[in-house]
């Protein structure tokens, strides 16, 4: 066969084969056309989430800056409670008068507006911080609709086009080219479609960290605003307290002494009175009927814990109570940013309702202002002393919310918790007539109807 002769079949073959792919270019290019949607869908998404991260890098720009601005503030607040911290700190030294007193109510007032400026600055920072979470949540979450959307309209699209084409190319008569053209379009369509999945995955996995993130920063929130509340209340009751015993004194020293005798004598008088009357009373204890000794039953009631007098005989019980013996447990309220001891947030050492309150009625008198809470342990817990009460009677308390707030009121000398642990079935009330004449009710128990706290405090 002559050159000339093999040319010419040759072109009558590829002429051949030529006319019969015009079927198989129409089937191939169905699915070109799907992965060209494939294309447009994913490159408009992208371009989608571009315009909103340049937007949003502009807003959050101006977030950055607002709390950079906060926790500029809360540094130097910072610095200036440093500051009355130890000038507080030196009073607390001094010998406790009058005028010692009155001076760390006024440094305590102080430094309390300044940590109250302080929270309040935490608190704008955590909401601008929420305010970007928020703008990053709602920008993912339009961002994964258009990307479902796109998703949603590429399936659609494939399942509009010929899905018989490879079949056909094949049984067809296609040509090797068509046919590996056929194939490696079906390949960009699935290789677009699962960078599609792939990207929508990790913009999901992104949009549940930042709601993570809220929840948390949603919870120091409501923490902040709490401290703020419970700051702004101390700092009512210590303006109070400095112009209550101002106004009791008349800023004199002898009429200071004066009280602090009368207080002691209602302690004495107080203390023969509860001693007579639970000696009186009949109670047989079954332990069975309460929890048995174990620590982290209850609950410290303050943060900062340093106990003053223990439960039961002590070396100082003896001298310190007509009975000998003490029903409960002292806690000391003075901290180094609270010298004076008044207006320490006092908490719930467990869940339970409220039996009883009681507002100090009468001065100098008794346990002065106290909250009695009963508990479904079959134990009831006191605190007394008190300088204020944040809860009514017969309301629910959640272990740790703050109930009240400590102060030096009835016959206390000084600022602290009286801490009372009672088996509840054999707690009672008895009315009691203070030096003053005039008589209250006082919560009590036969002596085996008190338990040592510390048995059950962790």
């Amino acid at each position: 066969m002559t050159p000339k002769y093999k040319k010419h079949r040759l072109h009558k073959v590829r002429t051949k084969y030529r006319a019969q792919e015009p079927k198989t270019q129409t089937n191939t290019s169905s699915l070109c056309f799907v992965f060209l949607i494939v294309c447009v869908l994913f490159v408009s998404w992208f371009l989608y989430f571009l315009l909103f991260a340049t937007v949003s890098a502009q807003t959050r720009e101006e977030l950055e800056s607002d709390i950079a601005k906060y926790n500029k503030q809360i540094e130097e607040l910072d610095k200036e409670i440093a500051q009355y911290e130890r000038e507080l700190t030196e009073i607390g030294t001094q010998k406790q008068t009058l005028q010692s007193i009155v001076d760390g109510l006024d440094l305590q007032r102080r430094q309390l507006q300044v940590k109250i400026r302080s929270t309040r600055s935490k608190i704008g920072t955590l909401e601008l911080e929420i305010e970007r979470l928020d703008e990053n949540i709602g920008n993912k979450e339009v961002l994964i609709g258009h990307g479902m959307e796109a998703l949603g309209e590429t399936i659609r699209s494939i399942d509009r086009a010929d899905r018989q084409s490879f079949v056909e190319t094949v049984l067809g008569g296609g040509t090797v080219t068509s046919l590996w053209d056929a194939v490696e379009t079906v390949q960009k369509v699935q290789l677009a479609v699962r960078e599609n999945i792939t990207a929508l995955m990790r913009a999901k996995e992104s949009l549940a960290e930042n709601r993570t993130v809220s929840e948390k920063k949603h919870s120091e929130l409501s923490a902040e605003r709490r401290t703020l509340s419970s700051q702004e209340q101390s700092l009512a009751i210590t303006a109070r307290e400095q112009k209550n015993l101002l106004d009791d004194t008349k800023s004199q020293e002898s009429a200071y002494q004066a009280t602090v005798e009368q207080k002691q004598a209602e302690k004495v008088a107080f203390e023969a009175a509860l001693f007579e009357l639970a000696s009186a009373l009949e109670y047989t204890f079954d332990p069975s009927r309460i929890p048995p000794p174990g620590k982290g039953i209850l609950r410290w009631p303050l943060d900062n814990v340093f106990v003053t007098q223990e439960f039961g005989k002590t070396s100082s019980s003896g001298r310190l109570y007509v009975s000998g013996t003490h029903d409960g447990v002292d806690f000391r309220t003075k901290t180094s940013s609270n010298p004076s001891g008044i207006g320490t947030p006092i908490k719930a050492a467990l869940s339970g309702i409220v039996l009883e309150v009681n507002h100090g009625a009468v001065p100098y008198c008794q346990y002065g202002k106290w909250i009695l809470i009963r508990h479904s342990n079959n134990l009831t817990t006191l605190y007394a002393h008190l300088s204020d009460i944040a809860v009514k009677k017969d309301s629910t308390v959640a272990t740790g919310e703050i109930i009240g707030y400590s102060g030096n009121s009835g016959y206390a000398t000084g600022p602290h918790l009286h801490f009372t642990v009672y088996a509840s079935d054999a707690l009672s009330f008895r009315d009691h007539k203070c030096n003053s004449g005039k008589t209250v009710a006082i919560p009590i128990a036969a002596p085996t109807g008190y338990l040592n706290p510390l048995d059950y405090l962790n």
